[in-house]
């Protein structure tokens, strides 16, 4: 099992790239929403697949999930993953619209297109500062919202690799807006979930063995 080899300074790594991307998408979010956005990545650990769950407020709780599969010289999946109450008031304000919800019979397109865009900004950014940093080519397939109960959404994207391994990579995200008190804002988690050789080849590219 390849979690065995994940240490401390290989989470280290994660965070640094992390905030870099962080930063490359709170000034992303800065333009789309007129406003200063400040992003921090506050923690990057690895955990279990029934805590990777607990994480995003238990198997039954429900959630805005933005799933996508990473191709290029690394592969994988990633998933944004964020409580539907929170969806709903980022969104709200994005489309200006406080009517807005997710669990409403219709649903907006313009709202699914800013959640869809929230999602390629973030997983973007991310990927984009992975990249950067170890030269490899990675690319994000284009993201698929889902509101669903927790465990539905991340199951769609465990079936493989449950039978290599227990374990993912957890990005936590913080999104603060100008204006919008800190208990309000946003904070959703990454789940990282390289293909078992890719996780070889991110960290032989950073020269972290």
């Amino acid at each position: 099992m390849y979690d065995s080899k994940i240490t401390s300074l290989h989470l280290d790594v994660l965070k640094e790239i992390g905030n870099i991307g962080a930063a490359h998408a709170a000034t992303a979010l800065s333009t789309l929403l007129s406003k200063k956005i400040d992003m921090k990545v506050p923690k990057v650990e690895m955990v279990s697949f029934d805590d990777m769950m607990d994480l995003a407020g238990g198997p039954e709780s429900v959630v805005a999930g933005i799933y996508l599969r990473i191709e290029g010289d690394v592969t994988g999946s990633m998933f944004f993953v964020l409580p539907v109450v929170q969806a709903n008031r980022f969104i709200q304000r994005l489309v200006q619209d406080e009517t807005f919800d997710f669990q409403s019979g219709e649903v907006s397109e313009i709202g699914v297109s800013a959640m869809q865009e929230l999602g390629n900004i973030l997983s973007g950014s991310y990927l984009s500062a992975l990249s950067d940093f170890t030269k490899l080519k990675i690319y994000p397939t284009v993201p698929a919202l889902s509101v669903d109960m927790v465990g539905a959404i991340i199951s769609f994207g465990l079936v493989e690799l449950s039978h290599i391994s227990d374990y993912v990579i957890v990005i936590d995200t913080a999104i603060n807006e100008e204006d919008v008190p800190n208990e309000e804002s946003v904070k959703g988690h990454f789940f990282l979930l390289p293909d078992p050789e890719s996780f070889d080849a991110i960290f032989k590219a950073l020269g972290v063995n």
